[in-house]
């Protein structure tokens, strides 16, 4: 967990419950809060004037998001929708920077959690830059599989091809026909449809 939820309430931030789909925050608008995600999961999207998604980032438990916008004091460039129900603390902005103040320990691990995600996403854009339909999936498995979890054994991938789909700019199709020919090499193993790297 980036901030402490308890420490977070006490100065004033309010949990709240939201639906899946319901959005957070849309791309454009002004930031005025800070969102730490207490249970749930939300996707950082773009989306064209078509109603195609593009998935930046999809966050889960003790993460926070929209906060670069925030502290650069910048419109979102992304909207923020909950793929499923969630409850999310959300408090001031003014009061998250006198928070930090008051603790510089919290600065420190801000610092920490907007590096690793800048590189991750580093990582990510490189694995996108090839062509093969394998490589961008593999990438993308790989760097979230080390965000969730540092054990080797099989990681249940909480996305649904759609999802991963809108992860790495394929069509959900060619990430059906990709899983099944990394399933046949054994890269991937697909149980009762559920995909597991």
């Amino acid at each position: 967990m980036q901030i402490d939820s308890n420490l977070l309430i006490a100065w004033g931030g309010v949990a709240k419950k939201y639906a899946k789909n319901e959005v957070v925050f849309h791309e454009g608008s002004e930031p005025l809060f800070y969102y730490q995600i207490i249970e749930g999961q939300v996707k950082i999207v773009n989306i064209n004037d078509d109603g195609k998604e593009l998935i930046q980032i999809i966050f889960t438990d003790g993460y926070s998001f929209g906060d670069p916008a925030l502290f650069i004091g910048r419109p979102y460039p992304t909207t923020a929708v909950c793929c499923k129900q969630s409850v999310i603390i959300k408090i001031s902005k003014k009061t998250i920077f006198k928070l930090i103040d008051e603790y510089p320990e919290i600065a420190k691990n801000i610092i920490t959690h907007l590096s690793t995600r800048i590189y991750s996403k580093s990582v990510t854009a490189r694995e996108l830059m090839y062509n093969k339909p394998e490589d961008r999936i593999l990438g993308m498995l790989k760097e979230y599989k080390l965000r969730h979890t540092s054990s080797n054994e099989p990681w249940l991938v909480p996305y649904t091809r759609q999802e991963i789909a809108n992860i790495t700019g394929l069509r959900v199709e060619t990430v059906i026909r990709t899983l099944k020919k990394l399933e046949t090499q054994g890269t991937v193993q697909i149980i009762n449809h559920k995909l597991h790297f």
